[in-house]
């Protein structure tokens, strides 16, 4: 298997940008689909414990609904597809066990061998001081998995818009998420972009390399 070419990456990278207007009737394929939602359930997570849960709306009705808690912004209702990322709000015996069961099932060891790492789990977030902070750590979590999914789309040269501009509570209840546990933190649109959005062609601007890279 063969790498990324360098100038491959260096050029998606750049070819990536927030794209504001979608071309609705351009719709990704069900194989792409499948690749970008593995990018986020692949995603790096402290423990590896992933907090998340990652909801695509298919149904026009309910992105209707969703459009006004985002400012109203198009791409809710235009775009291809649209996810909701949600956190899980507060850390649990239930949710590590599950995890625990589910590392000895992959790994194929028995559960017993992994109550040295539940108890650093559990000392850390359900009984430590992160305890205190745990949805805020679970929501720096899940953006690690929206970075991992604007990466791959654009070496798909698939366009997305990562969403901040919503009411989370607004959409928890669209969403129907009280009592799961989970709530809504922010959202992605992707598909492919219109020919006359704007913003395709104006220049990324990042500051230089060497400030914000320190070498030491």
């Amino acid at each position: 298997m063969s790498k990324v070419a360098n100038e491959v990456i260096h050029r998606q990278l750049n070819w990536r940008y927030a794209c504001k207007k979608f071309d609705p009737t351009k719709k990704i394929n069900e194989a792409d689909l499948n690749i970008l939602l593995e990018s986020m359930r692949l995603s790096a997570s402290s423990y590896g414990l992933q907090p998340w849960k990652f909801i695509v709306i298919q149904n026009p009705e309910i992105r209707k609904k969703l459009l006004p808690l985002s400012w109203n912004q198009s791409p809710v209702v235009e775009a291809s597809h649209l996810v909701v990322l949600t956190y899980k709000e507060k850390m649990d015996e239930p949710f590590i066990d599950r995890h625990m069961q589910q590392t000895a099932k992959v790994r194929e060891v028995e559960v017993a061998s992994l109550a040295r790492l539940k108890t650093s789990i559990m000392g850390d977030l359900v009984n430590g001081a992160r305890s205190e902070v745990i949805n805020w750590w679970a929501q720096r979590q899940t953006y690690l998995a929206m970075g991992s999914f604007l990466i791959t789309a654009a070496l798909m040269e698939i366009d997305s818009l990562p969403m901040e501009g919503l009411d989370p509570i607004g959409y928890d209840e669209v969403l129907k998420l009280e009592g799961t546990g989970f709530k809504t933190l922010a959202a992605i649109a992707f598909g492919y972009r219109a020919a006359d959005d704007k913003y395709q062609h104006i220049k990324k601007v990042r500051f230089d390399l060497a400030d914000v890279v320190e070498i030491r």
